[in-house]
């Protein structure tokens, strides 16, 4: 069957644009390799241990540091083969990656976690307490509020002091110093009902307190700040009622739940040379609610 004429024209058109098109993509990705040989990644050379790095905030945390540049050495209590798979993920960025399991509900564990990533990294320059106990989607949802308060307290508010200030003393003997990066809760500063939020505003509330205080103790050679996330769509984002899920949307002034990779990006820019003149702050990541 022949073509007629103008449908000839146009599948030859057609043709053109796609070769095009294809060959705009490939000088696309060689100029951005070529690039990346030219213009070191913002984080390129330094080295990260983001604790909770398995899944959620931590693991969008640990592969934006990886695609910036960092080495990084991810930790995890229980999900090994889900922080194995972002470790992986990690080295397909070009950097070295571990994981490192361990219990942040126990003090000797938090210190040797310090020492098993300082031997794995050569030097630590960033470290962010991201892990959190999980009493919203476990079976720790059903316990009485002082069992998961004695949880919190164990590994979200004590645990995060005991890495700082293990971590603390290797980074006072490094030439460059370093930074911490805590994580509160941005309803802290301006409260929810509920028993859940009472216990994570109490805990969160004495992260945030407690690392502005740590920020004056180790300036300047240390840099100290926390990320405040909102409503982050995680785990726990996902299976939320719809209805309150939509309720949060509509009372949030950019209109959606958060994302891990917003948090990720915050935690970005505070280990990174653009903010080498911030410690002591708090960074809310949660879409504009005040």
């Amino acid at each position: 069957m022949r073509l007629a004429p103008k449908a000839s024209i146009r599948l030859a058109v057609s043709g053109a644009r796609y070769a095009v098109s294809k060959t705009l993509l490939t000088a696309y990705r060689a100029l951005l390799t070529f690039s990346r040989t030219l213009m070191p990644r913002r984080l390129e050379g330094r080295t990260a241990v983001i604790t909770g790095g398995s899944s959620g905030i931590g693991r969008a945390i640990a592969l934006a540091f990886a695609e910036a540049g960092a080495d990084v050495a991810v930790s995890c209590r229980a999900s090994v083969e889900r922080a194995q798979t972002v470790a992986e993920q990690a080295r397909a960025a070009g950097v070295r990656a571990a994981v490192l399991q361990t219990d942040l509900s126990r003090t000797s564990a938090c210190e040797q976690l310090v020492r098993d990533a300082h031997a794995f990294l050569g030097r630590i320059d960033i470290w962010v307490n991201n892990a959190g106990a999980d009493v919203l989607t476990t079976e720790a949802a059903g316990w009485s509020w002082e069992r998961k308060l004695d949880l919190l307290l164990a590994v979200d508010l004590k645990g995060s002091m005991a890495c700082c200030y293990a971590v603390a003393d290797k980074m006072r003997a490094q030439e460059s110093g370093g930074g911490i990066i805590n994580m509160s809760w941005d309803h802290v500063t301006h409260g929810m009902a509920g028993e859940t939020p009472e216990l994570f505003s109490a805990v969160k509330g004495g992260v945030l307190s407690y690392s502005k205080s740590l920020a004056r103790s180790l300036a300047p050679r240390i840099r100290v700040n926390v990320l405040a996330p909102g409503w982050i769509e995680t785990s726990f984002g996902e299976n939320v009622d719809r209805e309150f899920y939509a309720q949060i949307q509509r009372d949030t002034p950019l209109g959606r739940w958060g994302r891990p990779e917003d948090v990720a990006a915050a935690a970005v820019y505070l280990a990174a040379p653009e903010s080498a003149f911030v410690t002591g702050q708090v960074l809310n990541v949660n879409g504009g609610v005040v």
